[in-house]
């Protein structure tokens, strides 16, 4: 379950109040009016939702000096005040741990990185606890408290429960994440999947920002997918949604670890393209970085592995794009160094199998380092914050 100690609560807990904070998270400084039409609200919910959260410091209201009214008054412009919150997020890799301090904007003041030798439940969360307390002890610079932590690992997470149900690469089962991280820590907990925090700071802050439908496709050691529908970040009924890495596009193809085959992941993924770079080469091609070496190299049979692998992701994009219609798919992840050896195919997959008007859909990518992905879990437990209304219990 999620932790619920903390020092301050956020003074509106309405829909009203987090759409409209949200809103100007996103896009302010704003101007109540445009707040409003952005928010889908009429001004006097604006206005009614802003009072307290301008006397709480959490919102600034600025003169404009550029005249905007007809009769040319200056609009007074209402913004998010940063550096009135700081929080942490972490993510979780199978060999390493990239924790970042944020202020309220889920802008990175600070971030740090740490090596994982133990990948034992226990283990992991020693190091995230000792990484968190680094972090907070130099957010003591910053003036402004931590309210919330939140923690991001692949596979299949209970983000309403705050338990990783099965991460494939972390080897865990039914682990209440977050209810041990705020044992250690003493803070509010958010846990969610890693590709899904990733989408809730490309929605509030990067690519996905303004767009009510698209997804976030990674490629790396699995392949990932968040979908945003209708403005909301999708995780289905139980936790799993947008799982493309396990759509099965070839009932010959290789065993996937889930059990099923011809899985785009079996296909696509870090392991299967290492397995495939091995056997044409005769050789054990020890990591990413040597197999897309030697594809540069013109290895015979290498650069069709990539081919296969880039026909995969395009055959998954295109699924999503036919289920859902998304605006854009935004391709991510720390696969993308070899995307020169696939973008061709992804892009060829993409429009044969996409039917109809979903080929308009558009897809790009947008390389994001691994402080990008903590960020991402920053932003779930500011989320959480704006979102929540819990009692004050503990410390934090």
């Amino acid at each position: 379950m999620r932790s619920t100690s903390r020092t301050e609560t956020f003074p509106a807990h309405t829909p009203a109040a987090s759409q409209v904070f949200t809103t100007l998270l996103s896009h302010g400084p704003l101007a109540r009016l445009e707040a409003a039409r952005l928010a889908g609200l009429s001004p006097a919910a604006v206005t009614k939702a802003v009072r307290p959260l301008i006397e709480a410091g959490y919102l600034v209201e600025d003169a404009d000096d550029e005249p905007r009214a007809a009769l040319g008054r200056p609009a007074n412009l209402v913004r998010v005040d940063g550096g009135r919150a700081l929080f942490l997020g972490v993510k979780v890799t199978g060999d390493e741990i990239i924790g970042v301090l944020t202020d309220l904007c889920c802008r990175i003041r600070l971030a740090r990185r740490v090596p994982l030798t133990d990948r034992a439940t226990g283990a992991v969360l020693t190091s995230v606890t000792e990484l968190v307390r680094e972090l907070r002890l130099e957010a003591d610079d910053f003036g402004a408290p931590v309210f919330g932590l939140g923690l991001a690992v692949s596979g299949d997470v209970d983000r309403a429960e705050g338990v990783v149900r099965y991460s494939p690469f972390l080897e865990w089962r039914d682990v209440p994440l977050a209810e041990l991280a705020a044992t250690t820590t003493g803070l509010p907990v958010t846990v969610d999947n890693d590709v899904r925090a990733l989408t809730v700071a490309e929605q509030w802050f990067g690519a996905g920002v303004g767009l009510s439908d698209f997804a976030v496709v990674t490629v790396g050691a699995g392949i990932g997918c968040g979908l945003v529908v209708h403005g909301r970040v999708v995780a289905g009924a139980h936790g799993v949604a947008g799982e493309i890495g396990h759509v099965a596009i070839d009932p010959t193809g290789p065993l996937c670890h889930c059990g099923n085959r011809g899985c785009v992941e079996a296909i696509a993924g870090d392991a299967a393209i290492l397995a495939g770079m091995s056997e044409v080469t005769g050789r054990q091609v020890a990591d990413a970085a040597e197999a897309v070496a030697l594809a540069h190299q013109g290895v015979p049979g290498a650069r069709e592995v990539y081919a296969r692998a880039g026909e995969a992701i395009g055959r998954g994009i295109a699924t999503v794009a036919n289920l859902l219609g998304p605006a854009r798919v935004i391709i991510s992840g720390e696969g993308l160094a070899a995307y020169d050896l696939f973008a061709d195919q992804i892009r060829d997959s993409f429009a044969a199998a996409a039917f109809g008007s979903a080929a308009q859909c558009d897809v790009r990518t947008r390389p994001l380092p691994f402080e990008e992905w903590a960020r991402g879990a920053a932003a779930t437990a500011i989320q959480s914050f704006i979102t929540s209304s819990p009692t004050p219990t503990g410390k934090g």
